[in-house]
């Protein structure tokens, strides 16, 4: 059955947020037929409109009023309601990113209508959709059927879904709005954006994630994790244990209380695995696991285990990495 939908592209300094994408080429693959459209506002959303028709909208629609330059909750929940109570699309879908649970939480109050969030799964049934989701911390997933009310609204969990392939030669229709809040009308400001050291690799976007717990001992005892991640171009994450002993900062943490990831690849070092960590990474395709105590819940969802010590092993995997990979 063919359905239309409207997909909310993330955006930040004028760049595409790469879950957006991952999110549009799964509502191509759900319209079935129907149409997607792409929507997306604030600095440079032209030229993103033309990126988001190659990756497979059929149409854009775009906002560039300096109201929205920066990303803000009210703005950009009115406008979105406005875009969605004009097309009446079967679904709005958005990446599950703290702006898309921020968007489209607002956009379900405005349009009366309910959410699912984090989805790892979707498919449709007639007019229903099955989708799946992460519950009780990861520890199960949920299978949820929604029924046929419109408009559906769903966030998709980042690298879960795979990135389409872009097609420089898709045309589609861009059309330009005016914003529906003038600056007296918004609450919020934003004054400025702080980076808390996260490295070159962002968290959430990352194929390949190694991470360090308790047992790296202090902030000394990240270096070979920073080394090994060096070694496979990956992100560097932590167990919320290590981060509140102050040894690295939070835009690190993986967990139920940090950052949710699906990397193809996350080795975890000196990670006991509690229940509270593995839902920030229950759905990485690959685990792999570094600890001396050999009863590590961590082992449990390890594809690769090894027991041992994390600070003579870590330095292996790097040399041998950085032989095999040229580096």
């Amino acid at each position: 059955m063919a359905h239309n939908i409207l997909v909310w592209i993330e955006t930040f300094q004028g760049q595409a947020v790469g879950s957006s994408y991952e999110c549009l080429g799964e509502a191509r693959r759900l319209a079935d037929g129907g149409t997607v459209t792409a929507a997306m506002f604030g600095e440079n959303a032209a030229s993103i409109a033309t990126e988001a028709i190659a990756f497979g909208a059929d149409k854009a629609i775009v906002c560039e009023d300096a109201t929205l330059a920066e990303f803000r909750p009210e703005p950009y929940v009115a406008l979105l309601a406005k875009i969605a109570n004009d097309l009446k699309p079967d679904m709005v879908m958005a990446g599950a990113s703290t702006r898309g649970r921020d968007v489209v939480s607002g956009l379900a109050v405005d349009l009366e209508t309910g959410t699912i969030a984090d989805c790892t799964s979707i498919e449709a049934q007639g007019s229903d959709l099955v989708v799946t989701r992460p519950v009780y911390a990861g520890k199960l997933l949920a299978t949820v059927v929604i029924p046929s009310k419109r408009p559906m609204i769903i966030t998709t969990r980042s690298r879960a879904f795979p990135l389409p392939e872009a097609d420089a030669l898709r045309t589609g229709e861009v059309t330009k709005v005016a914003a529906v809040l003038s600056e007296d009308q918004i609450v919020s400001k934003v004054t400025g954006f702080t980076t808390e050291g996260e490295g070159d690799v962002s968290l959430t976007d990352a194929r390949i994630i190694v991470s360090g717990g308790r047992g790296v001992g202090g902030p000394e005892g990240f270096a070979p994790i920073v080394a090994l991640a060096k070694s496979l171009s990956a992100a560097v994450g932590a167990s919320r244990a290590a981060v509140d002993a102050g040894w690295i900062p939070y835009a690190h943490q993986v967990g139920q209380t940090g950052r949710t990831v699906s990397p193809d690849l996350y080795i975890a070092c000196g990670i006991s695995g509690a229940i509270q960590h593995q839902a920030g990474m229950r759905t990485a395709k690959v685990v792999v696991a570094i600890n001396k105590d050999p009863e590590a819940p961590i082992f449990k969802l390890a594809r690769y285990g090894v027991v041992g010590d994390l600070f003579q092993i870590a330095p292996a995997l790097t040399e041998e990495f950085k032989k095999r990979l040229g580096k």
